[in-house]
């Protein structure tokens, strides 16, 4: 049996993701910078049966995904042709991530699985890295290491102590040789990497994946803000919008109102409003305060039977005093 050909496995691959691309209407764009192989085989196994994760080469991906937008064109299917915009986001190491489930629990899965990495030369640290106070293990011998890196230590008990607190990587910056070295012979992973949902792509849109974490009120909120902007614009500019129509009838009636009560014409409006001006204590509402009956309940007091000491008369035991 003959072996696949480069070209056959292209061709395999991008059947494939056509064949993808029509069956799911929600695909993820997940960055892998310095993920294992380990996590994406926990997020495959986790994700089996609910999405299909596929990587490959992003010319290849960006090639086939221009194919399939040309021939959706050509057949007029104008939704499926939106998912040219992902290819401006297909940069660097990324995956797609198919399915037709809710995005959220999906993207919470794929971020929740993360594994420890060195620090290795030349990378831009995700985070600050500090070295704690404290024996590190390290024999007398490293004293000069830890000298040329300006990094105060003591010898305690045969072993190299650190004085102070270190800070050794700024976030932000690349690692150097020392900081690498210092940090494997510490046996220190400072970093933490894990698979990231950045664009997201929903039933013929495409936009960030930050936008999943919104909740309905947040949407709500963006459009009545986006809803007064249009509406200010609209009556700056004297262009009336279904936006500015409540507000140019608004304004038309206190015009209204006002050209009344300037003049002597009156209609229904106006009628209550030039009463309230000519005499304002006649909408003067006098709120009669009841007072508050309050019912002093007197405690009982446990009535005590007086008993009368009755004098028994037991008589003389030795005869009455009279006799």
């Amino acid at each position: 049996m003959s072996e696949i050909t480069k070209k056959q496995k292209k061709e395999i691959y991008a059947k494939n993701l056509v064949e993808l691309m029509g069956k799911y209407n929600k695909i993820l764009l997940v960055g892998i910078d310095n993920v294992g192989a380990f996590s994406i085989q926990k997020i495959r196994q986790t994700l089996r049966g609910r999405c299909t994760v596929l990587f490959g080469k992003n010319t290849l991906i960006r090639k086939t995904i221009r194919d399939y937008v040309e021939k959706c064109t050509e057949a007029g299917n104008t939704d499926s042709a939106r998912i040219e915009g992902l290819l401006p986001h297909i940069r660097g190491n990324v995956g797609l991530l198919f399915t037709n489930e809710d995005l959220n629990s999906i993207k919470s899965v794929v971020e929740s699985f993360s594994q420890k990495a060195p620090a290795k030369v030349g990378s831009v640290a995700p985070n600050d890295v500090f070295v704690e106070a404290g024996p590190t293990g390290l024999e007398p011998t490293q004293t000069q290491f830890l000298q040329a890196l300006n990094i105060g230590s003591k010898i305690v008990k045969g072993q190299i102590e650190i004085i102070n607190r270190v800070h050794v990587i700024k976030v932000g910056e690349k690692v150097g040789n020392s900081e690498a070295a210092l940090l494997d012979k510490l046996n220190i992973m400072p970093f933490e990497y894990r698979a990231e949902v950045k664009t997201v792509y929903d039933s013929g849109f495409c936009y960030p994946a930050s936008l999943l974490l919104l909740g309905a009120n947040d949407v709500l909120q963006q459009l009545s803000k986006g809803v007064q902007r249009l509406a200010c614009v609209s009556l700056q500019i004297g262009f009336p919008t279904l936006a500015s129509v409540p507000h140019l009838i608004a304004n038309a009636y206190r015009n209204l109102i006002s050209i009344s009560i300037e003049t002597e014409y009156e209609f229904e409006g106006s009628k209550e409003v030039k009463a309230y001006l000519k005499d304002p204590s006649a909408f003067v509402v006098e709120v009669k305060q009841t007072p508050v009956e309050t019912k002093h309940v007197e405690e009982e007091k446990p009535k005590v039977e007086e008993k009368e000491e009755e004098s028994a008369s037991i008589g003389g035991l030795f005869g009455s005093e009279d006799d």
